[in-house]
């Protein structure tokens, strides 16, 4: 543990060297700095699909100095210290393990034996989050930040709610309604098609200038709302994380794309419609090579 402990304090006291000496790490604020905070939890993420530990320890590393640098920031306004920040999750991990902890403040809501069921150990989790810490709200949704990105807090409210027994009962179930879903969205399609004169031909642009317009376009959008989110909580049934799944089918649309680029380049051509045959011929050959 001495060792360790040295380990952080050097660590430590690096942070607080290149706060002092760096002219761009003294205009940082917690404010300023939750960009880089997201992008660096991003890459940590990406690090980790690609099951690369080097990278992975390299990102992990940009995580931490991110989290010891906020932190430091707030210590010296003196609101509370990095050391409190670090007291505070031990004290939390104890508390919310009292499986694994005897001294655990959480001992009281021990009702039953969670050995080999993670889901009864997060069930413990929020009752001793609820009870012993009084952090009980009105709504199981209420605990979900406003700011998170849609597609992951609509993925974090339909977990919320499953946790409360607001779910369906069959996987089977799940598709049928993401079809039922589906189907809504494609009339909708369909009234649209009808009221602007559409073709299909190129991507819908058309501002809505009628009533009718106006009332079949929202129309398309909330039903294209409602298929999204069916298509989330499939997801969530498949044990498929959304914001994973879409990270890697982005990392490969990026590979593929990249490489029509270079290729149409090559053949000194432009990246129009008019050359669409030449850009699926080489898309398609990117998708031989793969994305690695």
């Amino acid at each position: 543990m001495k060792e360790k402990n040295n380990t952080f304090e050097k660590f430590f006291e690096i942070v607080k060297a290149v706060r002092k000496g760096c002219p761009w790490d003294q205009k940082q604020t917690p404010l300023s700095l939750r960009s880089t905070f997201f992008e660096e939890t991003c890459e940590a993420i990406d690090a980790i699909t690609q099951d690369d530990p080097a990278h992975v320890k390299e990102e992990l590393g940009d995580v931490l100095l991110n989290v010891i640098l906020i932190a430091y920031l707030f210590e010296e306004k003196g609101l509370f210290t990095v050391e409190e920040t670090i007291n505070a999750i031990a004290e939390k991990l104890i508390r919310r393990h009292p499986h694994v902890f005897a001294a655990s403040e959480g001992q009281a809501e021990v009702t039953e034996d969670v050995s080999g069921s993670p889901e009864k150990a997060l069930n413990q989790w929020e009752r001793i989050k609820e009870n012993v810490e009084g952090r009980k709200s009105e709504s199981a949704l209420d605990s979900i930040p406003e700011n998170f990105p849609p597609i992951l807090k609509a993925y974090k409210e339909l977990k919320k709610a499953a946790k409360e027994g607001f779910d369906w009962n069959t996987l089977s179930e799940v598709k049928m309604k993401f079809c039922e879903e589906l189907a809504e969205m494609h009339d909708a399609i369909i009234d649209v098609e009808q009221v602007f004169n559409y073709d299909g031909k190129s991507p819908f642009s058309q501002i809505p200038e009628t009533e009718e317009q106006k009332k079949a376009f929202l129309h398309l959008e909330e039903e294209f709302g409602d298929s999204l989110h069916c298509l989330l909580n499939y997801g969530r049934w498949l044990g498929v994380d959304p914001n994973v799944a879409l990270q890697k089918a982005m990392k490969k649309f990026e590979f593929r794309f990249k490489h029509v680029e270079e290729n149409i380049k090559q053949k000194n051509l432009e990246m129009k419609r008019e050359n669409h045959r030449e850009m699926m011929d080489f898309w398609h050959e990117a998708k031989l090579k793969g994305s690695n």
